[in-house]
């Protein structure tokens, strides 16, 4: 059979790893899709740019759309980034009958309903394996290896460059700001952190694990999102005192209320295997009903790391092409007239355990007035401890950990908390998860 003819928007990093990968392995590719798989035209900003692929072969051009209307090419793989330029091409290639491939988390997070759904209706594939987790077939597993099961929840490390961060704060014990900044000149955090720092990547990932998890659409709008910027080597340190280990997650859970999409600072417990993820890397914590819970751990960015997700996915549309496409996988895992309309919670009715750090006038009687703030909210509390402070110093630090409650009842206790006299500043809440099987 003739080959697939594949053609590439963006020639950067993860378009250089797929046509090294595609040429490196081309002969083992073809026995797995049956068919070969060419890289025939690529379009990049800069033609004269040295690349980190071979492109001899490669048509090269400036213009995107030239790729897109390319009556020759199958394949349209989306690799520019952005939600804005890349709709409009994605939708012009689903337009022409192309079957597309993306890395662009942002695009189906922002665009994904649209652009399924367009998808649907012209009986063509989109694949999206690389959007999520690097390399990880994270997507694959959830949707089909685990389709038999009642997805519980799920728990992610799901950006590289806030895990470097924490990783090197718990490791070294320096502060946020002084790791960013190595963080930038290794080339992990872009000039302008705040997407990855202040968790909107992860939540873009999670708007989408989520979705094929309950099948509900994607909305990313819904998704509580906050960052590291503000935990401290303090915080750490004390975590580790408790058994804990800080790791900013992505959570996902099914309730009987509706669904929690939550991104923030999360103590988990250090027996996890979850917890000893470090560095760059990602990892995915799923539970099930049938398979209880399972771990996916791997590079979550990379040249060749989501170049081996894309080629996953070129594979998979290629085994596809001349299938009924009723009969093919659902773009987000259930039939698209089986989309569930389950509502999405507000983050005051997200149900956690917390850690709280405050610093407290040391004389008697404070701890109780603190316990009947909680008391009152109905929160319980599980630990507490109290750092020996320096000689004649007139405040004591106080760290607690509760019992599982709803969000708003630790919003209205910490309202309360910051009226009392004998609480000195702003009190420190980090959110706590066992991972177990609630």
């Amino acid at each position: 059979m003739k080959p697939v003819k594949v053609g590439l928007l963006g020639l950067g990093t993860v378009g250089g790893g797929t046509v090294n990968v595609l040429a490196r392995n081309g002969e083992e590719i073809a026995r797995r899709a049956g068919r070969a798989i060419q890289v025939v035209q690529a379009s990049a900003r800069d033609l004269n740019k040295q690349r980190i692929c071979p492109t001899e072969r490669i048509r090269l051009t400036t213009d995107s759309m030239e790729v897109v209307n390319n009556p020759e090419i199958d394949i349209v793989v989306e690799l520019i980034g952005g939600n804005s330029v890349a709709r409009d091409l994605v939708l012009k290639a689903i337009a022409n009958d192309k079957h597309v491939v993306t890395a662009n988390k942002a695009l189906i997070a922002l665009n994904g309903n649209e652009i399924f759904e367009a998808a649907h209706k012209q009986g063509v594939m989109v694949a999206f394996e690389a959007a999520v987790a690097g390399g990880i077939p994270i997507i694959k597993a959830i949707r089909e290896g685990l389709a038999g099961n009642r997805i519980e929840w799920l728990a992610g490390i799901i950006n590289g460059t806030g895990n470097f961060i924490l990783t090197a704060m718990s490791d070294e014990g320096r502060p946020f700001a002084e790791v960013l900044a190595d963080a930038q000149r290794l080339g992990y955090a872009e000039a302008d952190p705040g997407f990855d720092v202040e968790g909107i990547d992860a939540a873009h990932k999670l708007t989408i694990l989520a979705s094929i998890a309950f099948g509900i659409p994607l909305q990313f709008d819904k998704v509580y999102t906050e960052g590291i910027s503000k935990i401290t080597p303090e915080d750490i340190g004390y975590a580790d005192r408790l058994g804990y280990r800080i790791k900013h997650l992505g959570i996902a859970r099914r309730t009987a209320e509706g669904i929690e999409m939550r991104v923030h600072p999360t103590l988990i417990p250090r027996r996890q295997l979850i917890a000893s993820v470090d560095g760059v890397m990602n990892a995915v914590l799923v539970r099930a009903d049938a398979m209880g819970p399972s771990l996916y751990y791997g590079a979550g960015a990379g040249a060749e790391p989501t170049a081996s997700a894309v080629v996953a996915d070129l594979v998979d549309v290629v085994r596809a092409l001349t299938t009924d496409p009723n009969n093919r996988v659902p773009h987000l895992a259930f039939q698209p007239d089986a989309i569930s309309s389950v509502p999405v919670l507000a983050m005051e009715e997200a149900k956690t355990a917390y850690y709280l750090n405050m610093d407290a006038a040391d004389r008697p009687g404070v701890l109780g007035e603190i316990a009947t703030v909680l008391g009152d909210a109905g929160i319980s509390i599980e630990a507490v401890v109290q750092p020996e402070p320096p000689r004649g110093a007139a405040r004591a630090r106080l760290i607690l950990l509760t019992h599982r409650v709803h969000e708003r009842q630790m919003n209205a206790a910490l309202s309360k908390l910051s009226t009392l006299e004998a609480v000195l500043g702003p009190v420190t809440r980090i959110r706590v998860e066992h991972l177990n099987g609630d």
